[in-house]
């Protein structure tokens, strides 16, 4: 079945980096644009980032653009978010998803918590 995993959350201060993988499996995973999620405590989950099967585009929510880099490999079958410049309002639990549509997402992962200091 299709699973995908995140990891690299964790503990940061303000300032600092955090790189947050995405493990997938049981799909054409090169077949598939990938989305980084979030979801601050208490509030909705909100859209971070995406890119295209092939890599080619991205796109971001304005509140990290500049900060969040969103990569792939497709030979790995993973997706990669790389944070810099980490403020407390990031604190959030983070989700991978495959993307079918535009704003169709059908394959979610557990999330991975990520906790900026201040």
């Amino acid at each position: 079945q299709v699973q995908l995993v995140e990891s690299g959350g964790g503990l940061v201060q303000a300032g600092g980096s955090l790189r947050l993988s995405c493990a997938a499996s049981g799909l054409t995973f090169s077949s598939y644009s990938m989305a980084w999620f979030r979801q601050p405590p208490g509030k909705e989950r909100e859209f971070v980032a995406a890119i295209t099967w092939s890599g080619s585009s991205t796109n971001y929510a304005d509140s990290v653009k500049g900060r969040f880099t969103v990569s792939r490999d497709n030979a790995k079958n993973t997706v990669s978010l790389q944070m810099n410049s980490l403020k407390p309002e990031d604190t959030a639990v983070y989700y991978c998803a495959t993307r079918v549509g535009a704003e169709i997402y059908n394959y979610w992962g557990q999330g991975t918590q990520v906790t900026v200091s201040s």
